[in-house]
């Protein structure tokens, strides 16, 4: 009964607009309260949860994807995107899809990419002919790519929160985005054709690809010095994030030259903002743990499962729902770090592996970010484009009937997401 009131406080502070952090500390502060043998640790617990040396990596892959987004990277991964991609039907948002894959390499965060291809491609897309609310819901969608592929922060913070390995997550993610891209091009095809986009330029000659590439080459070279480093052994993940800033940085001042000393200050203090925001949910999520674990939830929860006798598959159908509800709400990293060492332990009882339950978990949080009426990133796309709610929403449904494939392969088929690892591994 004292937790359910406690919840109910927790729904009630989310719903008046407190923002997640402080909603997640008032709830423990308040628990705590009422079972005085316990509240000398809740800071205590708040420090020891950002203890954790992997966990350092987050502020160094936001730094790196902050000055790879301000160097000068973006124009060039789009050169390099319409070479490749331009000729097919659709050939604008074909170029969308594909600079999210290479961006996605880059940045780590969903809501980066979103904003660089609503100020950077719509625009142009627009001109082109494309509707505000095809090229709005195609750019929010394939923000989908940042989370699931190197160096994604999401992944990070899964790795450290569930003891997952974070190269395996990497690995996963790769994968999953191989499926996602295929299915993406082939949903924007079919739209093209439906609504007469046709292709932005004739088929690239080897000359012009080779051209784009050597003008974008340090840019790619980034996601490669990542997963090499990484599955070498060479660099631990957190060594890894530190050596992706200096290489980012010598990319974007030595060899760009879009950065300078005086750009420096401003860089780091919107990395260090982002960092700021990230570190404080997970503080106040390891002092709502401590709830969760005092009240025994996740016993209670796996108990209820054995009950039910539910299958691994209707686990992650119903989870699914359930999460891809929620993150229209709330903002996918703090229902994440919320979640995670409640439903990892449920996941490894019902012998669900760890980087398929990782994977689904990011991608559908994600998707929930983009999903209207509330998604966090739609918001973020039509505050920049202009677009408005009901001209995306129409638009956005061939694409999420897309990423709901994409899902139920996660869930159907554990190899997309095991196979890769378990390869490089040995």
């Amino acid at each position: 009964m004292t937790i359910a009131l406690f919840m109910l406080l927790m729904i009630g502070l989310i719903a008046i607009g407190l923002p997640i952090a402080f909603t997640l500390l008032v709830t423990s502060v308040a628990y705590f309260t009422v079972t005085p043998s316990l509240d000398i640790i809740v800071v205590q617990r708040m420090v020891t949860s950002m203890a954790s040396f992997p966990l350092l990596a987050v502020p160094f892959f936001v730094l790196a994807g902050t000055i790879m987004v301000r160097g000068g990277i973006a124009e060039r991964l789009i050169g390099f995107a319409d070479v490749l991609v331009g000729h097919l039907r659709g050939g604008l948002a074909q170029v969308n899809v594909m600079n999210s894959v290479l961006i996605g390499g880059m940045s780590g965060s969903a809501s980066a990419d979103a904003a660089i291809d609503s100020k950077v491609l719509v625009p142009i897309m627009r001109r082109k002919g494309y509707s505000n609310g095809f090229a709005s819901a195609l750019t929010a969608t394939s923000s989908v790519f940042s989370p699931l592929l190197p160096p994604s922060i999401s992944l990070v913070i899964y790795g450290v929160m569930a003891d997952v390995s974070i190269g395996d997550l990497f690995m996963s993610g790769i994968g999953v985005s191989a499926v996602m891209l295929v299915v993406m091009m082939l949903t924007v095809h079919v739209m093209s054709i439906r609504n007469g986009y046709e292709p932005s330029r004739k088929r690239a000659t080897a000359g012009e690809i080779w051209a784009a590439f050597r003008a974008s080459i340090f840019a790619l070279l980034m996601p490669v010095l990542l997963l090499v480093g990484l599955r070498a052994g060479v660099f631990t993940p957190t060594e890894l994030a530190a050596v992706a800033v200096i290489y980012s940085l010598f990319v974007a001042m030595v060899i760009y030259r879009e950065i300078h000393w005086r750009d420096l200050l401003p860089i780091f203090r919107e990395a260090a903002l982002t960092t700021a925001m990230i570190m404080l949910i997970i503080a106040a999520a390891g002092a709502f743990g401590l709830v969760v674990s005092y009240e025994q939830i996740p016993r209670l929860l796996k108990s209820a499962l054995d009950t039910a006798a539910i299958s691994p598959t209707m686990f992650m159908v119903i989870l699914s729902v359930a999460l891809l509800i929620a993150g229209t709400v709330l903002e996918s990293l703090s229902l994440m770090i919320i979640l995670i060492p409640v439903l990892a332990p449920m996941g490894a009882s019902l012998g669900i592996p760890a980087e398929q339950l990782g994977l689904l978990l990011v991608l559908i949080f994600t998707l929930g970010g983009i999903t209207p009426p509330v998604g966090t990133i739609t918001f973020t796309v039509c505050a920049i484009t202009g677009c408005r709610l009901g001209e995306f929403t129409r638009a956005f449904l061939p694409f999420f009937a897309g990423m709901l494939l994409v899902v139920v392969a996660v869930i159907l088929f554990p190899p997309l997401t095991t196979w890769l690892p378990a390869v490089l591994r040995h």
